[in-house]
């Protein structure tokens, strides 16, 4: 879109403004005559005009528009992250008009503007967009803020910055002196900064730089789903991954073989690390790197949201001297997550906590962390029987990959120390089979076992557009109406408004189930019964399923039960 056309207003809508502000007397007649000249002589609005003038504070007149013409302001944290169609809307435009797009949806398209009746921004849009067009007030002085930060001479377009990216056809023969040049080349560093930048601004855990044939595809993992960012021609594919295999202190050189890294950059004033991983593929390297901010990290258990039965159950099973505690569940289900909770829960200063990562994703205070580096025999085995002899009173191993781990542990745990590990097993129950199949013994895995948790993930409703939904029949409608038998059962739907970028969800909270052990259990197990028996004795013993504890989300208006069927469709 161009900026071809000088402003026009609804000069009925503002001769309705006018009178209304000088019948509720923020006008006299003077100013009103004042004003009226004003915009002849500039050709303007009556907004910009009143606000150039300083007739009337700014706040007040967004009141009275917003209570006259019955349109909604715009809240403060409800502005995007990243410009919306940065293509397609020239700066220019952006900054003359101090109009912002908020969000395009199927049907709509939402703007912030601070003067709702120039026309020519309202038919602009409704042209470009084929949509109709949603108004919201926001402040002369916050729009200018928010679009300098969004458009600011600091921001470049991602287009702009690609066409100064040069191509290389013989990038398979570079040496490393050409890799080198084009990773240092100004537009590939302003293009991997951006990337970056808008990937913490949005809260994305990942992100995906993805080769193919004619593209670069560029993706955010943001609360579990995977979102396009951009698509890149494939020529600036060699730049991109060359920089950020300098930025991890990697060898630009390898392009055949996995390299894993890791960077800390300073963003918005926050130190964010980022855990890089690279592959080979078909036309180039793909990377993912993995965000970890450490002003995300959980501080304490009841960060976690979990139902009070299993804080006090968890806390039970964290306060024993010894034994085995698990946490399962598949990859990005937040096992460690919790487990750094759980170790954030203990008395570190009292303790002698070690833990053994690969790799470490955060720092903990007053805990010694080992990274586990494979390549020179530094294994999860080696490591733990080093740590052994380092008088620990708490070991927390990043995960029982194998039967020398696992053995290893059980033993650590039948020897007076409490391991902390993870699993990657579908149920709680599941765990006990797993590890009866890597070979360890029937009758100390039940004397080292004093809890298992299997846990999710699932997308918490955005709670600006969330919407009621209709209670459902069978089996789900039962279960709710028997965990909540009382009172009166609401729950909820996803929606979409321009705070959750339209997807109606905003976070992430887990659901989980926590396995404790008790001798019908044990004798199962000790039987090698199936994983269903056992999870059959430990809900007869008064386990809550993974199911039910999403369902109590759902009953407290926090996620949908979509979500939860999705999370827990595996267990069935």
């Amino acid at each position: 879109m161009n900026d071809v056309s000088p402003n026009a207003g609804f000069m009925e809508e503002d001769d309705r403004l006018l009178s209304r502000l000088v019948e509720g007397q923020y006008l006299d007649q003077q100013d009103r005559d004042r004003v009226q000249a004003y915009r002849d002589q500039r050709h303007i609005g009556l907004c910009p005009s009143l606000l150039e003038l300083g007739v009337i504070p700014e706040r007040t007149l967004i009141s009275i528009i917003a209570d006259e013409f019955q349109l909604a302001c715009m809240q403060t944290d409800n502005y995007p992250l990243a410009p919306v169609l940065e293509e397609k809307v020239s700066t220019a435009f952006i900054r003359r008009h101090r109009v912002l797009p908020i969000s395009i949806e199927a049907d709509e398209i939402c703007l912030a503007v601070c003067d709702p009746f120039d026309n020519f921004v309202h038919r602009s849009f409704k042209l470009l967009t084929g949509k109709k067009v949603r108004l919201l007030l926001a402040p002369q002085s916050e729009l200018d803020e928010v679009i300098q930060r969004l458009y600011g001479a600091g921001r470049s377009s991602v287009d702009e910055i690609i066409d100064g990216i040069e191509g290389d056809e013989d990038v398979a023969d570079a040496n490393t002196q050409r890799l080198t040049d084009m990773a240092s080349g100004a537009p590939v560093v302003r293009l991997v900064n951006l990337v970056i930048t808008r990937a913490v601004e949005a809260g994305a855990s990942d992100i995906h730089f993805e080769v193919y044939e004619k593209k670069l595809l560029i993706r955010y993992r943001i609360d579990g789903v995977l979102h396009d960012l951009e698509a890149p021609p494939q020529h600036a594919a060699p730049a991109v991954t060359s920089r950020i295999k300098i930025m991890a202190k990697l060898d630009i050189a390898e392009r055949r073989l996995p390299q894993d890294g890791r960077i800390r950059l300073n963003i918005r004033g926050k130190t964010v690390d980022f855990r890089v991983s690279i592959i080979p593929t078909l036309h180039g390297e793909r990377i993912v790197m993995r965000v970890l901010d450490r002003g995300s990290a959980p501080k304490s258990l009841e960060d976690l949201g979990f139902d009070e039965t299993i804080n006090t159950q968890l806390r039970r099973v964290l306060n024993r001297p010894n034994g085995i505690f698990l946490v399962t569940g598949p990859t990005g289900s937040g096992k460690t997550t919790t487990l750094y909770a759980s170790l954030l829960s203990l008395p570190a200063k009292q303790k002698n906590i070690l833990t053994v990562e690969d790799p470490i994703e955060f720092q903990l205070h007053d805990i010694n962390q080992i990274q586990v580096k494979p390549q020179i025999g530094l294994t999860f085995a080696s490591i733990l029987r080093s740590v052994l002899r380092q008088d620990p009173d708490i070991i927390f191993v990043g995960e029982i990959r194998d039967q020398e781990t696992a053995d290893i542990a059980v033993h650590a745990a039948l020897t007076g120390h409490l391991v902390l590990s993870t699993l990657h097993t579908n149920t709680a129950a599941g765990a006990m089979a797993r590890l009866l199949d890597m070979g360890v013994q029937d009758y100390l895995l039940t004397t080292a076992i004093e809890g298992v948790m299997a846990q999710r993930l699932v997308r918490c409703l955005c709670p600006a557009c969330k919407q009621p939904a209709i209670l459902p029949t069978g089996t789900e409608g039962a279960m709710l109406r028997r965990l909540q038998p009382d009172t009166e059962i609401r729950i909820f739907k996803p929606h979409g408004c321009p705070k959750c970028h339209g997807t109606g969800y905003s976070g992430r909270a887990a659901i989980a189930e926590l396995l404790v052990p008790d001798e019908q259990m044990r004798h199962l197990v000790m039987q090698h019964a199936p994983a269903q028996d056992v999870h059959a004795a430990a809900v007869a013993s008064g386990m809550t399923t993974m199911m039910e504890d999403g369902l109590r989300l759902v009953l407290a208006g926090e996620t949908s039960l979509e979500e939860v069927r999705q999370a827990v469709a595996d267990l069935n």
